[in-house]
């Protein structure tokens, strides 16, 4: 299994927007920062943008640009706009009769996994796009 990244980004992109405080950024730029092609960055950008989190600028001198603060958009808002409500999924296939496991396994874990998408919403609400702005700043004042 390979790891979703898209959250990642989407959170680089977004702290970006932030930090340049409301200038608009291109996708290249954009691309640049994160280290990826621009055209992951354009994808993540149309469901930002489909959420409501950011507004883009089309053709020559264009670019993105959040549509609220940072202190209104918290990670959990970015999480919901780019992925799946949760990061588990359980397989849907048909339980076998004869095994014990089988048969329990989706309620044993339906409970267990709705705990762990309860606990990373609340941990995702609890930090801002402003508190992130805030570290990069301090951290830019660090010697390197």
């Amino acid at each position: 299994m390979s790891a979703n990244t898209r959250f990642p980004v989407a959170v680089h992109i977004m702290t970006a927007l932030a930090y340049r405080d409301g200038e608009s950024i291109s996708s290249p730029l954009l691309a640049k920062s994160v280290r990826t092609n621009p055209v992951v960055i354009r994808r993540a950008l149309r469901e930002l943008r489909a959420k409501g989190l950011v507004e883009a600028q089309p053709g020559a001198g264009g670019g993105s640009r959040l549509t609220r603060r940072p202190e209104s958009i918290t990670l959990l808002d970015i999480f919901r706009a780019v992925g799946p409500l949760s990061p588990f999924s359980l397989p849907n296939k048909a339980e076998v009769k004869t095994c014990a496991v089988s048969c329990a396994m989706r309620k044993l874990l339906s409970s267990v996994l709705a705990d762990t998408d309860r606990a990373i919403a609340r941990s995702l609400e609890a930090v801002r796009l402003s508190d992130l702005v805030q570290r990069v700043g301090e951290a830019e004042k660090l010697p390197r």
